[in-house]
C-alpha cells in the first residue's frame, strides 16, 4: 500500500518561500510521476507542478512558472516543491500524488492513483 506524507505548510508573507515535501512509503518511487496540486477554499482543486517519472521535461501551471520548482529525490522516496515570491492567490491546501508509469504530458487529477491529506499554504501579511 503506497502512502503519501506531505510537511512543510504554513504561514509566510507575500514574497517569502517555502519548501513542501512528499514522502512515498513503498519501493518503486521512481516508477511514479509525482504532482502537486492545490485546493483554494471554495475552489476546485487544480494542477501545479508535475515530474514524470520517465525524466521528461517537468510541468507547471502558467501560475506558477518562473516561481515555483519540483524536484525529486529517488533515494529519499521524496518528492520537493520549491515556492518562490509568495502571493497571497497561492493560499491553498496543497496535496501530493502519484501516477504509475504516467503520462509524460502534464496530468490529469482523475489519472492520480495516489493522495496525501494535504498541507496548508497560507500567504498573508
Amino acid at each position: 500500500q503506497v502512502q503519501l506524507v506531505e510537511s512543510g505548510g504554513g504561514l509566510v508573507r507575500p514574497g517569502g518561500s517555502l519548501r513542501l515535501s512528499c514522502a512515498m512509503s513503498g519501493r518503486t518511487f521512481s516508477k511514479y510521476t509525482m504532482a502537486w496540486f492545490r485546493q483554494a477554499p471554495g475552489k476546485e482543486r487544480k494542477f501545479v507542478a508535475a515530474d514524470p517519472w520517465s525524466g521528461a521535461a517537468t510541468h507547471y501551471a502558467d501560475s506558477v512558472k518562473g516561481r515555483f520548482a519540483i524536484s525529486r529525490d529517488n533515494v529519499k522516496n521524496t518528492v520537493y516543491l520549491q515556492m518562490n515570491n509568495l502571493k497571497p492567490e497561492d493560499t491553498a491546501v496543497y496535496y501530493c500524488a502519484a501516477s504509475w508509469l504516467g503520462d509524460d504530458g502534464p496530468p490529469h487529477i482523475d489519472r492520480m492513483d495516489y493522495w496525501g491529506e494535504g498541507t496548508l499554504v497560507t500567504v498573508s501579511s
